[in-house]
């Protein structure tokens, strides 16, 4: 039986949503990755961003062309001003989920 998830990114398999990159113009988003430009997902809370996001990187990495990972970059927040001190925690979450997305050892030859 599914249920409203009401935090964190939303599993189809469990949770009643509308699929995640049912709401957005598909022909628009990749543009930028394409162009290597960043952008923008801005909307209210808990309206799908991180879903959203979570099901383009899956997309895209069904492609021979990109490889997509998510992270969460906090753990440098504790070094405060000091960039050295916060890349050794970042660069291990960054290989550490690399790892488990790609399921492979790209990382390790970088």
């Amino acid at each position: 039986m599914r249920f409203f998830n009401t935090e964190g990114p939303v599993r189809a398999d469990l949770h009643c949503c509308i699929k995640p990159l049912g709401r957005v113009n598909l022909d628009e988003i990749p543009r930028p990755v394409w162009q290597d430009r960043c952008f923008v997902v801005h909307s209210p809370r808990q309206t799908g961003e991180t879903s959203t996001l979570l099901a383009l990187a899956d997309g895209l990495n069904r492609s021979v062309e990109y490889r997509c990972v998510d992270m969460n970059v906090e753990l440098g927040q504790l070094a405060r001003e000091d960039l050295g001190a916060a890349k050794e925690p970042v660069l291990a979450e960054w290989s550490l989920r690399a790892g488990s997305t790609l399921q492979d050892d790209a990382v390790n030859r970088m």
